[in-house]
């Protein structure tokens, strides 16, 4: 194991140690990372000369109340979401009374900080945020636009606030903006549809939810909590291929974009552990039929349970979707798989070109597969960055590849990585 080499067929170009990031796309010779945690907001780092990247600029969040990890870049737009900064476990701590008059129950006095932040599965540094959330409540979640003709100088050109938490992972194009957020009378994030051919003034012209969603219409949902919710929907054509979390995979016509309709749908949880993260149609065909691709985000991985992998979808009939194949990794596939930090896939390359994916692993860095045969999907390379300081492992969570075919791969934690396959 600690023999294992770390790269095979992929060689490192460039680095910049950089917070860790969220998302990573790359347009016109410039790289745009989004970052997990504030202050740290975006980065926009010219990446020309992909050997020697460095920072053109960056935005700096004024609170800690948010974090701006997703973004994406048409000409000269960007947009980024706003979303609550660790929802999670401030959702967690929504039972906070309940909590504490329990445990004053329990011990016969009224707990303390640690007790209560133990409690609720939260740490405790995060209670003071927390009781400011839950007096206050949050409203600055949505999403920004900005003018990026300056990269040194990106000017905000629109605030659009939406409702709960905020806006999650989200796509675009020149026309519109594929906005998936919570909005009030919904359970979970759905899709909201924004015209940007106004870019400082974006206009909602339509919505999509899965049946359940819709509490304000009268819908119930079927499933707890917001197990089922859209995490993201990309526009491939006349479709939008949405990934639904423990609701599987969802195919939108989006051919009247005021008017959004289900034309396919596969889920297979149970039995499968893992949220589905990201899906996609592939160049590659199948048998002279359509395929697609998802992957399951590594989340909260039980032990005997699968890893997070990547499906294969025969989409050829969108009304009757099917696998075809999968790919999961071995734990004996990466020295950091057991380091105490996730290890399983979280995403793969949103655009494929060809028969090569690229897909990051967590603690199991950047894997490369040639998937033409997607019934039998082969490993050919693997990148897995040294941890950086202060870190058990590496913790890779997003990549894009650019027309030059380089290969762009930001960590979690620290630092963005910039590689090209040698084979």
């Amino acid at each position: 194991m600690a023999d294992m080499p770390l790269s095979k067929n992929l060689r490192l170009v460039g680095h910049l140690d950089l917070p860790g990031g969220g998302q990573v796309t790359v347009s016109d010779g410039y790289a745009y990372v989004g970052h997990m945690k504030p202050p740290h907001g975006t980065t926009i780092v010219d990446v020309r000369d992909p050997a020697n990247p460095r920072v053109a600029s960056s935005i700096e969040l004024p609170t800690e109340d948010s974090h701006t990890h997703k973004v994406r870049v048409v000409g000269d737009l960007m947009i980024t979401n706003v979303e609550q900064n660790d929802r999670h476990a401030l959702r967690r701590g929504a039972k906070l009374a309940e909590a504490t008059t329990g445990l004053t129950a329990r011990l016969g006095r009224p707990p303390t900080d640690a007790e209560v932040a133990a409690d609720l599965n939260i740490p405790e540094n995060l209670l003071p945020r927390l009781r400011h959330v839950l007096d206050h409540g949050y409203r600055d979640g949505g999403f920004k636009v900005y003018d990026i003709s300056d990269k040194a100088r990106p000017v905000e050109i629109a605030y659009v606030r939406t409702h709960g938490v905020g806006v999650h992972r989200f796509d675009m194009d020149a026309r519109y903006a594929y906005i998936s957020t919570e909005m009030e009378g919904y359970v979970g994030n759905i899709l909201v549809v924004y015209d940007i051919a106004d870019p400082a003034r974006p206009a909602e012209v339509s919505r999509w939810s899965m049946p359940g969603q819709h509490v304000a219409g009268g819908e119930t949902p079927h499933w707890t909590g917001q197990r089922n919710r859209l995490h993201h929907a990309l526009r491939f054509g006349d479709e939008l291929w949405a990934s639904v979390w423990y609701a599987g995979l969802r195919v939108i016509d989006a051919s009247d974009i005021g008017n959004l309709r289900t034309i396919g749908a596969y889920d297979y949880h149970p039995p499968f552990p893992e949220p589905t993260h990201t899906v996609a149609p592939v160049p590659v065909r199948w048998q002279g039929r359509q395929v697609a691709v998802a992957v399951d985000e590594e989340h909260d991985h039980t032990h005997g349970q699968l890893h997070g992998g990547l499906w294969f979808f025969d989409v050829e009939d969108r009304a009757d979707i099917r696998p075809i194949g999968m790919f999961h990794l071995s734990e004996l596939d990466s020295p950091f798989a057991r380091a105490g930090a996730r290890f399983g896939a979280h995403q793969f390359q949103e655009r494929v070109t060809g028969d090569r994916l690229y897909c990051t692993w967590f603690s199991g860095g950047l894997r490369m597969l040639d998937i033409s045969d997607p019934t039998a999907p082969k490993e050919t390379g693997w990148f897995i960055p040294e941890p950086p300081k202060g870190q058990a492992c590496a913790q890779s969570n997003d990549v894009f590849v650019d027309e030059r075919e380089l290969v762009y791969v930001i960590d979690r934690n620290r630092g963005l990585d910039i590689l090209e396959a040698t084979a």
